[in-house]
């Protein structure tokens, strides 16, 4: 890619070096509550889902169960949450199980 391309995507600046940054479409599954939780991100996974299962107010901060069971990679955090969108906007865990694999 030219340099010229880099624009349209999530930068970071690290010792004089330019690097694209991957951002992330992901589910998230609780045994306890038997619920999904889809979201993006473009922090490392890893330590987006240690946030999920902290002590927080909102949907995924009252159990610490979190798993990431799915996935996808993205060059830009519009396209992430564009792919976020459109799977919530199925309304469907049948749909969900199928994407999933199981």
């Amino acid at each position: 890619r030219g340099f010229e391309s880099l624009n349209s995507h999530s930068l970071a600046f690290s010792k004089g070096f330019f690097f694209i940054m991957a951002c992330y479409f992901y589910i998230l599954h609780s045994e306890l509550k038997d619920k999904f939780y889809l979201g993006h991100t473009c922090d490392k996974l890893e330590e987006r889902i240690r946030k999920h299962n902290s002590n927080h107010k909102g949907f995924t901060g009252n159990t610490a169960d979190w798993r990431l069971v799915y996935f996808e990679e993205f060059e830009t955090k519009e396209s992430a949450y564009t792919r976020e969108r459109k799977v919530k906007s199925w309304k469907s865990k049948k749909k969900i199980l199928i994407l999933i694999g199981l």
